[in-house]
């Protein structure tokens, strides 16, 4: 959503959509910043801005200027350490991510971006605090003033798909019913938050999935006032509620979907994580792929691409695909698991390569797991094309994804793959618009504000449906942060005047 302010620049004086020429030094003056990095107010687990590199005459770049081009400084001006981790993004289309991850929380934060000693637009920015970081347990008690603030959208279209199946919801109902259901064959996890604290009770014997929704209700907590609401997650990979079930349906909250199925879908657990875990203990998430994109398109290798296990049969039919036609698709399994008995046909298993040298080629191939496949954000963040499987799975966002403008479909048994494919190189300026729409909708739509809205204003509006209140049941633990979470313990000093400006 930040990345729009960029397209209005570009609306509003038409010669910020020229390219600078080649070896330009980007103009401290002109050049621009935004982004909710460059505001106190809004916390995430890595902060982020954005810089547009804009020459002397006014001239957009449309290529790097170089990654060193920006020197960025983040202080807090009132400490003797500042508890920062800092990393410059460079996009290669002349823009660059800068992100940060606080440590500790500050006083005041001082952000200085500069061109060779040169102040870049109104630098130095003094974000006046307190300013938070992640595990700060300091809920803002207004939400709606905390949605303003994350410039969260007033709805979003797959929640209210989703709970039009469930006109209300009565906790006291589910609480019994839906464990009795799916309690023993499935594993669940029955949550309650209640005056901002979370409460669980766990089913079935795998729940070791359950440290992602624990992670991301902890999370919100420390940053908002969550409503009160109870809730099941289904932590298994396969939707629950069948839209054959009985007219006594009940709301499953699952990170996958189905055409088959009526439950709740969530961002993914690979998703959420990578919010969370954003220049902490993961390397692949959305800003880490937009600074790993390969070689300019016109440089990319033109063989389609495709790495990963045996889990679908249409996933063996690619690497069928491949062997009769290698010099189309490069397509191998890195693990065989479901269908080890054809590893002999199917093998033999090749080493995994980075998930970065995929976008060393210009076509990416997306077909389902045993759901569906969770690297799409990830692919569609790149600048390659994705020709994705035609599905009855989706994750959250898959329905606002328009085929032929944010990816090239292909049928689901793969018997137009390669005429697609064909396509594609038949009209490699097409097949160009559409990998540059489709990593627009990513930097626009699945960075971590982005998926902190989601989540808010599905436990928001889910609550709204509940006709009784929710309740911490026999048998339900609270949910503790882990011990780390507090090396840098901070004071809360919210002021309720100033968050409702």
């Amino acid at each position: 959503m930040w990345a729009a302010a960029l397209l209005c620049c570009c609306c509003c004086c038409c010669c910020c959509c020229w390219a600078a020429g080649a070896g330009e030094r980007p103009s401290p003056r002109w050049s621009r910043l935004w982004g909710p990095g460059l505001r106190a107010r809004p916390v995430l687990p890595a902060r982020y801005f954005y810089i547009q590199a804009v020459d002397a005459q006014g001239r957009r770049f449309t290529t790097s200027p170089g990654e060193k081009a920006f020197q960025v400084k983040i202080s807090a001006p009132d400490e003797q350490f500042t508890r920062v981790g800092v990393q410059t993004l460079d996009r290669k289309d002349g823009s660059f991510i800068v992100r940060y991850r606080m440590y500790a929380s500050y006083e005041n934060l001082k952000i200085e971006v500069k061109v060779q000693d040169e102040h870049v637009a109104e630098s130095p920015y003094i974000l006046k605090g307190p300013v938070y970081h992640e595990n700060c347990d300091c809920p803002q008690e207004d939400s709606a003033s905390w949605l303003e603030v994350m410039n969260c959208p007033a709805s979003f279209p797959q929640i209210q798909r989703d709970l039009a199946h469930f006109p209300t919801v009565d906790p006291d109902k589910i609480a019994v019913e839906i464990p009795q259901r799916f309690g023993q064959r499935q594993s669940l996890c029955h949550y309650t938050v209640k005056n901002n604290k979370v409460y669980i009770k766990t089913h079935g014997e795998h729940v070791g999935f359950r440290i992602f929704m624990d992670a991301i209700l902890l999370s919100l907590t420390r940053k908002v006032k969550m409503p009160d609401v109870e809730f099941f997650v289904n932590l298994g990979d396969w939707p629950l509620e069948k839209k054959k079930s009985p007219d006594n349906l009940h709301p499953i909250f699952s990170w996958c979907g189905s055409t088959d199925s009526k439950d709740i879908v969530m961002p993914t657990y690979d998703l959420t994580d990578s919010v969370l875990e954003t220049m902490g203990r993961v390397s692949l998430d959305m800003m880490s792929v937009q600074a790993n994109t390969g070689p300019a398109w016109e440089d990319k290798n033109t063989t389609a691409v495709w790495r990963g296990r045996d889990s679908r049969k249409e996933r063996l039919e690619l690497v069928k695909l491949s062997r009769k036609h290698p010099e189309i698709i490069d397509a191998a399994f890195t693990n065989f698991f479901f269908f080890k008995h054809d590893e002999s046909l199917y093998g033999p298993i090749v080493k995994h390569i980075s998930f970065f040298d995929f976008f060393k080629h210009k076509y990416q191939i997306n077909v389902d797991g045993t759901v569906a496949a969770y690297r799409l954000p990830y692919l569609l963040a790149g600048n390659s094309v994705v020709l994705k499987q035609d599905s009855i799975y989706y994750e959250h966002f898959y329905n606002e994804l328009q085929p032929w403008e944010h990816y090239i479909p292909f049928k689901s048994n793969l018997s137009d793959l390669l005429e697609k494919l064909k396509w594609a190189k038949d009209h490699d300026e097409e097949a160009k618009n559409i990998a540059k729409a489709g990593q627009e909708f990513a930097r626009n739509n699945l960075m971590g504000d982005n998926i902190f809205c989601y989540y808010f204003k599905l436990f928001q509006e889910y609550a709204s449906l509940q006709v009784s209140e929710p309740q911490i049941r026999d048998g339900m633990e609270k949910v503790e942060p882990q011990a780390e979470d507090d090396l840098f313990p901070c004071t809360c000093h919210r002021d309720k005047a100033r968050d409702e400006l």
